[in-house]
């Protein structure tokens, strides 16, 4: 029988180093918000597979639906022979898109898919090259997903030279001395120095910047975004890949503001943790591509269509966008608790819509503390409860539990995070 130390030293040897894993734990099996490790160790789970168990581990309705979906067939590929359940769901996910025009979808397997297609279409739409993303923002790891994201190290470390007409803007945060203004001042100059705006494709945004830190993009820019992008006829493109599907107390992160974007990507929480992603976006949009110009060999895989049909009717059956505003309301409320602590190692900056929360760990002055957080997490880890990091100084923990988490085992990873501050201090 296999052991985590057996198999970390299997890992080092069959898999590159490029390819890192936050903990040397290996998962045996999980039911809701509960992992067991391979040595049978019990874990509380506050990172959900990084956003994608909004509907928690193994939820019995998704697993009912992929069985049935198991007894039918597995494969055929969309583009050869299609299926209903790959139809159904688009029409699922054209009724919830947050904009007044008829819309269409168009499915994939992974988030970076779902960005590098939002951009193809954009692209085709408005035959134009340019791409406006953000600092701090993540979309992908692929070389044009890359290019877009808006962190050096480690996503862009060796890989060269990016892509051309990908442009950066610094994005809004107090904790960055980066006002709206700052960011629309620096959008002007771009237009003015690099390129114009009649050659910008699109414009990417996510209404919550997840590896960024948790950092809501204000409505006054998504505002301002959206009235530039209708004055040069630029294509606005929200990256919901990770605030979507009921994280954020609504179906989508960019309802918060009221602002209609023209695509939406998505993924991560859509199919219960079967890889599918997508694009949503605005019918007139989503036509410009030519036939067979999007898709993929497992693109829209049956089996993922049928686990997101399920996870859609979970999050309305279960209420879950309700829940999420009940949850964050509760680790909020834990997390000032422990700010006001002087046993602790001392945080900052408690943030986030819904149940997408994060907080900083900073030093007695107030700088980021990313040693320390790192500390924390390992700290948390021996206690039984999984945490994840992020931010551009990796001194934000994040807490993205599934919405489905009970109440008791909330206030018991709620405890385990606050003996690991302390304990850390």
């Amino acid at each position: 029988m296999s052991h985590n130390s057996d198999l970390r030293d299997r890992h080092i040897v069959a898999i590159p180093r490029g390819l890192a894993s936050a903990f040397p734990v290996y998962a045996q099996r999980a039911e809701n918000s509960e992992i067991w490790d391979i040595d049978g160790n019990r874990y509380i789970d506050f990172a959900g597979g990084i956003a994608v168990l909004n509907t928690g581990h193994r939820h019995p309705k998704v697993m009912a639906a992929v069985r049935d979906q198991l007894d039918h067939f597995t494969h055929t590929a969309f583009q050869i022979l299609p299926y209903e359940p790959y139809v159904a769901l688009c029409e699922r996910l054209n009724g919830l898109a947050p904009f007044s025009a008829p819309a269409k979808s168009v499915l994939f397997s992974t988030g970076a898919e779902a960005v590098e297609n939002a951009i193809k279409i954009a692209r085709a739409s408005t035959g134009r090259p340019g791409v406006i993303a953000f600092s701090g923002g993540f979309h992908g790891r692929t070389t044009l997903t890359m290019a877009l994201t808006g962190k050096v190290a480690p996503y862009k470390v060796k890989f060269g030279v990016a892509p051309p007409a990908i442009y950066h803007v610094p994005f809004p945060a107090p904790s960055h001395g980066v006002s709206v203004a700052d960011t629309l001042r620096a959008l002007d100059t771009l237009f003015r120095a690099d390129i114009a705006p009649t050659d910008v494709a699109a414009i990417i945004i996510e209404p919550v910047q997840g590896e960024g830190g948790f950092l809501p993009a204000p409505t006054e820019l998504l505002q301002a975004l959206r009235q530039t992008c209708d004055t040069h006829g630029i294509v606005l493109i929200a990256d919901e890949v990770q605030t979507g599907f009921a994280r954020t107390g609504k179906m989508f992160g960019i309802e918060h503001s009221g602002v209609e974007p023209d695509l939406l990507t998505v993924a991560k929480s859509l199919a219960g943790g079967f890889p599918l992603s997508g694009v949503i976006g605005r019918a007139d949009i989503m036509d410009a591509a030519e036939p067979g110009g999007l898709g993929g060999t497992y693109a829209g895989s049956p089996m993922a269509c049928a686990a997101a049909l399920a996870v859609l009717d979970v999050i309305g059956e279960e209420g879950l966008p309700s829940r999420a505003d009940a949850l964050g309301a509760t680790i909020r409320g834990a997390l000032e608790e422990l700010a006001l602590r002087n046993d602790g190692v001392p945080i900052s900056a408690i943030r986030g819509p819904g149940a997408m929360i994060a907080f900083d760990i900073v030093t007695d002055s107030g700088e980021p503390d990313a040693a320390t957080t790192k500390r924390v997490i390992q700290t948390a880890l021996a206690d039984g409860l999984v945490l994840l990091s992020c931010g551009i100084y990796s001194n934000t923990i994040r807490i993205l539990c599934p919405l489905t988490i009970s109440d008791a085992l909330l206030e018991e990873g709620l405890a385990k995070l606050g003996r690991a501050l302390v304990a850390t201090h």
